[in-house]
């Protein structure tokens, strides 16, 4: 890869961070804060919280294998994935690279911040080669995007192409791990220490069950991450968030659990959708959600709204003509779905009805 002060804009390579009050003491106990202008009452309300969530990043240390200085924390994933074009690319002039389809925020980002979205199409398996990616950069493509398991089709990216990516790549790889807590693949976080231009982000939404709180995060080496909290507002993840994010840290054990009920709801699920008539094709996945091809998918998805179900019509994204994609719930949300899916298909092939379990 290309020097880090090099791939950064000059600006922010340059830039003088914002100083906040809580940073500018150390290594003392504190007891009586006149520092921040804060009210005195309504404790604990009325302080503001760690600017760099110390507690949290050495709890989440010892749940991912990482280091605290190789953590970044922030408000979603959806922050983690604006920083790199607010520090790396020039607007107007630089570019990035993504597969597609995938998630579609790497865009939305990339246009709030003018800059070059370069997608690049996957095969029918939603496979791609690093040649082929790499093929689409030039001297001004600072990032690429890869989602594994990627969203909306589940599947791995196959890890022989991230690695040659990585390895060719001048730039920074963004490896997006949100639903790899699903996955019988290694993550990448582990590898941290051999790719000096690798970011990997995770989350608190997926398999954490923390959706609500929005905490995503970024794993990188620490010039990268000192970079991301140079630019990162003060305040990014508030004190409710970090206080119920320690919480949940507390027992990964019930995450297990909770992870291995959704991968047995999966095959089951995946398994009967399959036996529909009208189901075309379920795809191969490694995600909490599976990616299905129908016979009539806006039909389908409309039949399914008026039933007070939601699932995900992905039929206007490239490669996934006519496809649903549907989140395993609880097992009764499961079987309520598939209790309406075969309802439907009786009502428009009558007597080809699967057994049921």
């Amino acid at each position: 890869m290309k020097d880090l002060k090099d791939l950064c804009r000059e600006n922010i390579w340059n830039l003088a961070p914002y100083s906040s009050a809580r940073n500018e003491y150390a290594g003392h106990e504190a007891h009586v804060f006149l520092d921040a202008n804060e009210n005195p009452y309504n404790a604990p309300f009325n302080r503001y919280p760690d600017p760099l969530q110390r507690n949290v990043k050495e709890a989440l240390s010892k749940v991912k294998g990482v280091p605290p200085e190789n953590i970044f924390l922030g408000n979603g994933s959806d922050e983690a994935i604006d920083l790199p074009y607010r520090i790396f690319c020039r607007p107007g002039r630089d570019n990035v690279v993504a597969i597609e389809p995938t998630y579609g925020m790497y865009k939305v980002c990339a246009d709030i911040n003018d800059v070059e979205y370069r997608p690049v199409l996957l095969d029918e398996d939603f496979q791609i080669t690093a040649g082929k990616l790499l093929d689409a950069c030039d001297e001004n493509t600072k990032l690429i995007w890869i989602c594994s398991p990627n969203n909306p089709s589940g599947n791995l990216i196959r890890r022989d192409t991230i690695e040659g990516v990585l390895k060719k790549f001048q730039g920074i790889v963004i490896v997006d791990e949100a639903y790899s807590d699903f996955s019988s693949e290694s993550p990448l976080r582990k590898e941290l220490g051999q790719h000096p231009n690798l970011i990997v982000l995770n989350t608190m939404s997926k398999a954490w069950g923390c959706a609500a709180i929005r905490m995503g995060m970024a794993f990188a080496s620490r010039e990268i991450i000192g970079l991301f909290n140079k630019v990162k507002y003060p305040y990014n993840v508030n004190m409710l968030t970090q206080r119920q994010a320690l919480e949940a840290l507390k027992d990964p054990f019930t995450v297990d659990k909770w992870v291995k009920i959704i991968l047995l709801e999966r095959g089951k699920m995946m398994q009967a959708v399959k036996e529909l008539s009208i189901c075309e094709k379920v795809y191969p996945t490694e995600a909490n959600f599976f990616l299905t091809r129908m016979t009539d998918a806006q039909s389908i998805y409309d039949y399914l709204v008026s039933d007070g179900i939601i699932v995900r019509n992905r039929t206007r994204v490239r490669l996934c003509g006519n496809c649903l994609r549907i989140t395993i719930g609880k097992k009764s949300e499961n079987q309520e779905l598939l209790a309406a899916l075969r309802k439907y298909a009786e009502k428009k092939n009558p007597g080809t009805l699967p057994p049921k379990e």
